[in-house]
């Protein structure tokens, strides 16, 4: 007996949460997808708190209404200011990128010691040392706020975002946390910059990506979700995947493939009133 692919939604306030969808369909390639990127209110991490968990819960309810049956909240942002008011919003479970990525970095690190770097917002926030500390975790964060615009540049590889990166994690690994053992990219954007992040951390040091852990986290819960019977999803050749932006589609298109590491060949704009 088969059942009905799930449907995942998964909403971040741009392009960055498309790393977190590539390791969904990796991990979970028998569900079908429905994306949202916020793109016109972008960035989150210059509004409030308020003003965030009201776009979050705008895009939660959207995603719902095109049949997502579970949120992935791949804004670190988001997850960090609004996850407990988006949570309460949803009527489908929700799954944040912040625990996941502490979850991760708890069972790679030896000494105890980790490094996490991230926004301007989100380490503001201090959801990810509150995450840490609450293991039993010393944890020292440090914004990078020049990484994400690098990105977006597409400079993953340039000589300019190398430098920048050896400056801030020579700051985040300084002192008392030189020999933390590992380092936790706390933005969505960061995975395409691993192999130059590898480059300049200390050797002794595991990177923990928070957007493969949290799509093992989703596949953890979708197994609870699915009724305990022997059923299995139903198979298809390839996951349906739907795009909806609220700003330039021809953008998310170009710049999107980036990030989810394929072409993107159909977005459709939404337009959510204030």
């Amino acid at each position: 007996m088969t059942i009905r692919r799930p449907t995942i939604g998964v909403f971040d306030s741009g392009f960055g949460g498309l790393t977190v969808l590539k390791a969904l369909l990796e991990v979970i390639p028998d569900a079908d997808y429905v994306y949202f990127g916020d793109t016109a209110r972008l960035p989150y991490g210059s509004k409030s708190v308020e003003t965030v968990a009201k776009y979050a819960v705008e895009a939660a309810h959207y995603l719902e209404s095109n049949g997502a049956q579970m949120l992935v909240i791949a804004c670190n942002t988001a997850t960090a200011l609004a996850l407990d008011r988006i949570t309460a919003a949803a009527h489908v479970p929700v799954v944040g990128v912040v625990e996941p990525g502490a979850e991760a970095a708890a069972a790679t690190t030896k000494n105890r010691k980790i490094v996490v770097i991230g926004t301007e917002a989100t380490v503001s926030s201090h959801a990810y040392r509150r995450a840490l500390e609450a293991r039993g975790l010393e944890a020292r964060e440090k914004a990078c706020p020049l990484l994400v615009p690098l990105v977006e540049e597409g400079w993953v590889e340039h000589p300019v975002t190398e430098q920048i990166a050896r400056i801030y994690l020579g700051e985040a690994f300084a002192d008392s946390f030189h020999e933390a053992d590992t380092m936790v990219l706390a933005c969505t954007h960061y995975p395409l910059l691993k192999p130059l992040l590898q480059l300049v951390t200390p050797d002794h040091v595991c990177i923990v990506d928070s957007a493969d852990s949290t799509a093992c986290a989703v596949a953890t819960h979708l197994q609870q979700l699915l009724p305990r019977t022997e059923t299995s999803p139903e198979r298809r050749a390839s996951p349906r995947l739907k795009f909806f932006a609220t700003d330039s589609t021809e953008k998310f298109r170009r710049l999107g493939a980036r990030f989810l590491g394929r072409t993107i060949d159909d977005v459709q704009h939404v337009d959510l009133k204030e």
